[in-house]
């Protein structure tokens, strides 16, 4: 099931990039937030670790395969050379490593997170960005940051709430966690935020809710 989803994903991608040739970011957002919600059938379906760990070795090798021939050009064609699905490859492998089987929830926020909340930053900064800024010499809109924001806020709260339960504490690390996420999107360059975004926000999220709940 879920390498037929992944395959689905990967072609789809590879279709809008041969039809809409001048929307190249659109197709390479297809595999970025496609590919992220993989962790859900992990979690629900409580894949195995090694299985998790080994795929996300295969993505990552396939990435950086990528990143040196143009073999899938979904996935590198945005006019710019960048490590970013090796590092998001990397990240997925890390958090599953760290948090599965016992506590796969914060796997999935930082994976989701950068999945959804980087993905629809990209495409709402780069298409209704009015108001731009710069960090660190990266370009950003307020707009695109204010999508990371609420999107980082909805995947962690939903998530917490889940399985933790609606309460105060989830509002305030479901706070935290998004401004940080927002943050490290902001100020990363060539594509490390595939790497720094979802380990940071799936770790955060676990010390937040060992200090301020399990406690």
């Amino acid at each position: 099931m879920v390498v037929t989803f992944l395959g689905g994903v990967i072609l789809l991608a590879e279709v809008l990039n041969r039809i809409i040739t001048s929307e190249t970011e659109l197709t390479r957002k297809v595999v970025h937030i496609g590919a992220g919600n993989v962790i859900l059938f992990a979690w629900w379906f409580q894949i195995p670790a090694w299985i998790g760990i080994s795929a996300a070795i295969v993505a990552a090798m396939i990435a950086l395969l990528s990143y040196f021939f143009p073999i899938l050009p979904s996935i590198n064609s945005v006019g710019r050379k960048s490590l970013g699905t090796f590092f998001y490859a990397v990240s997925m492998g890390i958090l599953i490593a760290w948090f599965f089987p016992q506590h796969p929830q914060y796997a999935a926020i930082g994976i989701l997170i950068m999945a959804w909340g980087d993905g629809l930053a990209a495409l709402i900064g780069q298409n209704f960005g009015r108001h731009p800024y710069q960090v660190f010499g990266n370009a950003k809109s307020w707009e695109g940051s204010l999508t990371m924001a609420v999107v980082s806020y909805a995947v962690s709260f939903l998530t917490l709430m889940t399985v933790e339960g609606n309460n105060w504490q989830i509002w305030i690390i479901c706070s935290i966690v998004a401004i940080t996420a927002t943050a490290l999107e902001a100020i990363s360059k060539l594509g490390i935020d595939n790497l720094t975004v979802p380990i940071i926000s799936g770790a955060l999220s676990f010390f937040l809710i060992q200090t301020l709940i399990s406690s």
